[in-house]
């Protein structure tokens, strides 16, 4: 066995999503970091669907800019189309998504990878860890190299004895083209770990050139477009059209008769998919009464007449795939670039995780991505990049950093994965954050920016930039506030869309709280634009004011929720606490707390099968100090 002569602060395994934010994360903040992964070219490559963003997604990767992650500015330069999603709901819920071109997009990564002074690349496989004492040592390679380090971040994405399927014909692979990674997984059973097995899936790729787009339903971007990272000052003018189109019965029928030989059928395929994003196979089968089911075709670059099929991720055999695609309206002469196929994978159960992603079972040794049995890869860049900061922290002596649920989605992540585990597949949705009213897209910055700069994650240009808007947004809304319009100025415009115009001189702030109205309308017919501080995102501010007026009511209920979750937060459970001797709570709640063993009371609270009154017993009996021990 040969030695590394230099060791490293951090190893980081796997260098996709979540393994470039935590390598970057790791050495932004001051370690030594080494990332080691199978192929350099595929650092950053987008796997699956060329496009980051959508709905609670979007809000992710904004937070992850936010903390000064690769994710935002790669998408910015990347990106193909911008749309924001969910316009027409509440701004709790609107979602920036974005088509990138896939190869520039991993080129940017690499780029801003290499731009880190502490930061190291090995093209290797890790195939077992050095541990002594319960504490990670360093890890071992396939080339037979021993490499120590205080942390070790393993981010594995579908590899760790990652299987393909297509029809009848399966092979090793984490991804089309590219081996499985294997001995990592006896590696960590042989140290504890509770291991399981997920499954996911991605759609064939076709040839554009031979796509019908005349009978197609185009779909274009936004015509002024958000960008994902607070830094960029102007996206792309120029964007591509994703396209629209449909299944019918006679797809459902070819598609049926490839049933007999799908791997899921058969049951070769153990691992539990995503009922999110069910294959198409899945669909027409658990949605039989549905005689159609959309499906998006999206372009993977700028250079390229390569598409991805998204809402037709199969595993059926190849030829049921092509016949069944062919019989899609404007995609009768299609040809096939690649078949869809499904990856069947081993994952982690997360509740073996503390909330700062470093394991329970080994000291130093921290799991981010698709290994906690999450998928897309926003939720495993947003994990690389706390098991990054966490894992530089925790070689440097210092505390871990844990988000709440009401400060970030990445906290309502964490917490989900931490607190509950998970049987399938984890996506991020808007409905999973509580608080969604205080966590929107567009407030990220003020969020986390000042945090993230205390954490060394940030530069001081962004946080100067940030701190200016938040001024200029909050003497905007003093000044709307104090400001008034008179009604043969704004009448006009009140009756123009639709509300009843006003009979004497009104605060701006009041007429703007009805619904119809924007505040950018009455600015600008009233002239008052200048009450506007600063020229740069001038209607990016007055939304947020708008916003905060409009919804003043619900921000400050779900502010109170958080002053009453706090109290839970603050009560800490010892890690030596006997569940299964407190026989005043029931079973279930024994089992669950037992395996979990949760840090906070909070956090048992949210636990599945732990109920309000088995969290009353638990605080009854921790206040009076009866709790038993081991």
């Amino acid at each position: 066995m040969s030695a590394l002569n230099s060791a490293y602060d951090i190893i980081v395994v796997g260098g996709g999503h979540a393994g470039s934010e935590a390598a970057a994360a790791a050495a932004r903040t001051g370690s030594k970091t080494l990332l080691i992964t199978m192929s350099l070219e595929a650092i950053g490559r987008m796997s699956c669907n060329p496009a980051i963003g959508g709905i609670g997604k979007g809000q992710i990767a904004r937070e992850i800019d936010a903390m000064g992650g690769l994710m935002g500015v790669a998408t910015d330069v990347s990106g193909i189309q911008f749309r924001m999603l969910n316009r027409s709901k509440g701004p709790a819920v609107w979602s920036p998504r974005a088509q990138c071109d896939r190869h520039v997009y991993a080129t940017e990564i690499r780029k801003m990878l290499e731009a880190e002074e502490n930061l190291f690349m090995r093209a290797d496989m890790t195939v077992d860890l050095l541990t002594e004492n319960g504490e990670i040592r360093g890890v071992i390679t396939q080339l037979g190299m021993e490499i120590r380090a205080k942390a070790v971040i393993l981010t594995s994405g579908t590899f760790m004895n990652g299987q393909i399927h297509i029809g009848k014909k399966t092979h090793g692979g984490g991804r089309m083209g590219e081996g499985a990674s294997v001995g990592l997984t006896g590696a960590l059973l042989a140290l504890g770990f509770e291991s399981g097995r997920l499954k996911t899936g991605t759609p064939p790729r076709l040839d554009g050139r031979t796509l019908d787009y005349s009978v197609l339903e185009e779909q274009k971007g936004d015509e002024h477009p958000t960008p994902f990272s607070f830094m960029t000052n102007k996206l792309t003018e120029t964007q591509r059209s994703c396209w629209l189109t449909f299944t019918s019965p006679a797809v459902h029928d070819i598609l049926r008769t490839g049933f007999k030989h799908s791997p899921m059928y058969e049951g070769r395929i153990k691992g539990r998919g995503p009922r999110y994003c069910p294959s198409i196979e899945d669909k027409i089968d658990r949605f039989a009464d549905k005689d159609r089911h959309q499906m998006f075709l999206e372009p993977e670059g700028w250079n390229t007449d390569e598409i991805y099929v998204n809402g037709f991720s199969t595993s059926l055999p190849e030829d049921v795939q092509l016949a069944a695609i062919r019989s899609v309206v404007g995609l009768e002469h299609v040809h096939m670039l690649r078949p869809g196929y499904a990856i069947e994978y081993d994952y982690f159960q997360p509740y073996q995780l503390r909330y700062s992603l470093e394991t329970k079972n080994v000291r130093g040794l921290f799991f981010a991505g698709q290994i906690n049995g999450t998928t897309g890869y926003e939720e495993a860049a947003a994990q690389g990049l706390i098991a990054g900061l966490n894992a530089s922290r925790f070689a440097q002596g210092l505390e871990p950093v844990v988000l709440k649920r009401s400060e970030a989605y990445i906290g309502v992540l964490v917490d989900d994965l931490v607190a509950k585990g998970t049987e399938e597949p984890y996506r991020m949705f808007t409905s999973r954050a509580e608080h969604r009213m205080m966590l929107r897209q567009d407030n990220a910055d003020e969020r986390l920016t000042e945090m993230a700069f205390g954490w060394g994650l940030v530069q001081e240009e962004r946080l100067e930039r940030m701190t200016k808007r938040k001024n200029a947004r909050q003497a905007t809304a003093k000044s709307v506030r104090n400001t008034s319009v008179k009604p043969e100025v704004v009448n006009p415009y009140l009756e123009s869309v639709g509300t009843a115009p006003i009979k004497q001189s009104e605060r701006i702030a009041k007429v703007a709280l009805r619904p119809q109205v924007t505040l950018q309308g009455i600015l600008e017919v009233s002239n008052k634009l200048d009450l506007v501080t600063e020229s740069e995102g001038l209607e990016s501010i007055t939304e947020m004011v708008e916003i905060d007026l409009k919804y003043a009511g619900y921000i400050e209920r779900e502010n109170d929720m958080v002053l009453r979750l706090n109290k839970m937060e603050s009560i800490r459970l010892p890690d030596d606490l006997d569940y299964h001797g407190m026989t005043n709570i029931t079973m279930e709640a024994r089992e669950k707390l037992s395996r979990i063993k949760p840090e906070n009371l909070g956090q048992a609270s949210r636990i599945s099968g732990v109920s309000p009154a088995d969290v009353s017993v638990l605080m009854v009996m921790l206040k009076a100090g009866k709790g038993v021990r081991k």
